[in-house]
């Protein structure tokens, strides 16, 4: 049994390949660093004994999206995929009108078109095998109001809930995991200071981890990580939307 694995260097996409190692899974580990991917595919098979593989590929350029598609649209059998995680993203400091263009489209490239294709490219053996499990990690802004980022986890959330209902007559579970702030590199590598943020908000990726799984073998289309990111979302889902503009969540989750 093979995992796919985008973002598999750090944080919620580490923790994944750590989860999926453990069920035995062999993994493709997808990220844009060769080095850490290197280390990481030697650590998983030392400590696990799974079989691994890595692409190197940045998911905002086309031809390297492609190279991940091709790995997933594998003839042989013995090489498919039966478990894709969506995991890659990043998020952009700032407000949208300081942004270039191309830099909004490279982000949504990352956030949306790439989980697009590689899902595609995925199913084609899911079908095949009558089994599967994608999970495309959004996020909590999904709900609220942050410019491209939260309107690219708010897809992620509508496509995922589409074809969790779609697929599951062909035996693959499709499920949007939606984090709140977590513990990674994220924020880091974004230049945002989250300093501000009380402990209460942060989730461990280990929790977000084991969520995410065990929602998607019970067939969950949306799981929401953490108890009081529920109540969040609840909210944001009754409150007027007015309000939830004017509150400027957008600048707190992500």
């Amino acid at each position: 049994m093979w995992a796919l694995v985008t973002g598999a260097t750090s944080g919620i996409g580490a923790e994944f390949t750590k989860l999926l190692a453990k069920e035995h899974y062999n993994l493709i580990l997808v990220a844009r660093d060769e080095n850490r991917l290197k280390k990481s595919a030697e650590e998983l098979e030392k400590e696990f004994g799974v079989t691994t593989e890595i692409i190197v590929a940045d998911l905002s350029v086309e031809n390297e999206i492609f190279l991940v598609e091709q790995r997933l649209l594998t003839t042989n059998p013995t090489l498919a995929v039966g478990v894709l995680i969506n995991n890659a993203g990043y998020g952009l400091k700032g407000r949208f009108i300081n942004h270039t263009s191309a830099a909004e489209v490279d982000l949504l490239n990352v956030l949306v078109t790439a989980i697009l294709r590689l899902t595609h490219a995925a199913l084609p053996n899911m079908r095949n095998a009558k089994s599967g499990y994608i999970i495309n990690v959004g996020s909590v802004a999904g709900w609220l109001t942050g410019s491209t980022y939260s309107a690219a986890k708010a897809w992620v959330n509508v496509f995922s809930e589409y074809l969790n209902a779609d697929l599951a007559r062909d035996g693959i579970t499709v499920t949007s995991l939606a984090p709140g702030f977590t513990h990674t590199e994220f924020h880091q590598r974004g230049g945002m200071k989250m300093g501000a943020v009380p402990e209460f908000f942060w989730e461990k990726a280990t929790d977000v981890v084991k969520a995410g799984w065990e929602g998607a073998l019970r067939g969950d289309a949306i799981v929401i990580s953490g108890q009081q990111y529920r109540a969040i979302v609840f909210l944001a889902r009754h409150l007027p939307r007015k309000l939830v503009r004017r509150v400027q969540t957008h600048r707190r989750f992500t």
